[in-house]
């Protein structure tokens, strides 16, 4: 019974979670007083056992974390309730006769140095709590007359047997520290009036609860954030699922061309679309602006065959213009960047579809031939539903590669598309913007941090919702066997 409890609480994070401070309790109550004694002092127990050294390095940092909370935590979390109260000012110092910078709260900083005190301090209690466990289990080992590891044995642990959890130490933190970290930064962000109004330290932010969220989701005079929101959401969704799928089926019917026992010169097909991947992207995509540019080299053998004044006369550009805006109207602009996409795009899949096509039986298309099949439901009943199961995972990152795809929006209509739509401009926002392009344009043209990080929280939830129900759908069904050998 209690394997099976045991075996519950390991599926169940929050059985495990419950698990781990119960017994935390059981190990204090239980414990002799050296482990009731690490409560107070951290390196009793392993006084106790002879772990002289390691007592000595839990001790020192329980005395760090107490001056630690004592000093820099104290200072900032005690300020963090109202993100500071003492605004930036000059004073008059009539002792040297000269304005001095009075002693003023920086609201950010007291944010970024408060939410860093938590996190230290949340680890260094759980680290407290897991060595009164450790302590309560030399004392099981001592008991019943185990050998009692060493300092020395320990190192040889971390460099053998308890290797991989050395190697993943400090990615680990490295994670902590540069993603965790300021994902946190960014939701506290969301929840305060952080803009261009309040920008320390000239001025303070505070906290303002759910009303960023509030405006996001609601259009009234005073703000058109919430139509906004709408429009470029459904935009970045068109684009992520439109870039996503052309790229990958013609990704897969031209590897499927190049890999055709008919086609000659495969190595130099291959090559070509090589190359155009070691160009870095940025080069072609500000080569390809120019060339769609209104004096750019398309407009320009347009105007000269005719194509042109045939797109004016059928509707399809405006007839005011001289030239196709090919990047200057909406409803062009997003065909053109799903279009130049492909052309980048494109290359990516083929490779990745390559590899797999190598790897598919031949004696499924000998089978297929056999009874009949033609090429085309070869291709339908084979290839496609293998390439769909194997690349599965890889379409689901390219969905959640396009919503954040920064560089091709940005670099192919940056400094050249104007919204004509006021409700959008007066939130900063384009027809063409993906929700990441506004979220930076809100950041670096209008200094309103805390709109864009509640659009980077809803960044996260359309891409973290995407993700699992599509990972669930796809590799939950366990089809794993139809396609082993």
């Amino acid at each position: 019974m209690t394997g099976t409890v045991a075996r519950i609480e390991k599926k169940n994070p929050l059985g495990a979670i419950t698990g781990f401070f119960k017994g935390v309790v059981t190990d204090f109550i239980e414990g002799d007083i050296f482990v009731k004694l690490s409560a107070l002092v951290m390196g009793a127990g392993y006084f106790r056992r002879k772990q002289i050294i390691k007592g000595i390095i839990v001790t020192l940092f329980q005395a760090v974390i107490i001056l630690f909370a004592g000093g820099f935590g104290r200072h900032y979390l005690s300020r963090i309730g109202t993100l500071g109260s003492v605004e930036y000012a000059p004073v008059f110092n009539f002792e040297t006769m000269k304005n001095e910078i009075n002693d003023y709260d920086h609201s950010f900083q007291i944010l970024l140095f408060g939410v860093v005190s938590i996190i230290v301090l949340a680890v260094a209690f759980m680290f407290y709590l897991r060595n009164i466990r450790n302590v309560r289990a030399l004392e099981l080992r001592a008991k019943s007359g185990l050998h009692i590891h060493t300092f020395l044995d320990d190192v040889r642990s971390a460099k053998d047997e308890r290797f991989h959890i050395t190697l993943l130490t400090f990615p680990c933190l490295g994670i902590v520290l540069f993603t965790i970290v300021p994902l946190i930064i960014m939701i506290t962000v969301a929840f305060t009036n952080y803009d261009q109004l309040h920008m320390p330290p000239a001025s303070l932010f505070t906290w303002v609860g759910l009303e960023n969220f509030k405006a996001l989701f609601s259009n009234n005079i005073a703000s058109s954030f919430g139509y906004a929101f709408g429009k470029v959401l459904s935009w970045t969704l068109i684009w992520a699922f439109a870039a996503t799928f052309s790229n990958f089926f013609l990704g897969i019917m031209l590897a499927s061309f190049i890999n055709n026992a008919k086609t000659k010169l495969k190595r130099v097909w291959r090559t070509g679309f090589i190359v155009s991947i070691a160009v870095p992207q940025f080069v072609t995509l500000l080569i390809v602006r120019n060339f769609f540019a209104r004096q750019g080299i398309a407009n320009t053998l347009a105007a000269d065959i005719g194509l042109t004044s045939f797109l004016q006369n059928i509707g399809l550009s405006p007839a005011h213009l001289d030239f196709i805006p090919f990047l200057t109207d909406p409803n062009w602009a997003k065909v053109m960047v799903i279009l130049i996409n492909i052309w980048i795009g494109i290359p990516f899949t083929m490779l990745i579809a390559t590899g797999v096509l190598m790897n598919i039986p031949k004696e499924l298309y000998e089978s297929a031939k056999i009874d009949g099949a033609s090429p085309f439901k070869q291709y339908i009943y084979i290839t496609m539903p293998y390439m769909l199961f194997v690349t599965a995972p890889f379409m689901i990152t390219q969905v959640v590669h396009n919503i954040n795809n920064f560089n091709v929006i940005y670099l192919l209509t940056q400094d050249i598309y104007t919204t004509t739509d006021q409700a959008l401009a007066a939130v900063n926002a384009k027809e063409i913007d993906l929700l990441v392009t506004w979220l930076h344009r809100l950041t670096q043209e209008q200094y309103d941090y805390k709109m864009a990080s509640v659009i980077g929280i809803m960044v996260f939830v359309v891409c973290a919702v995407f993700t699992l129900i599509a990972f669930n759908l796809v590799i939950g069904r366990n089809k794993e066997d139809k396609f082993q050998l």
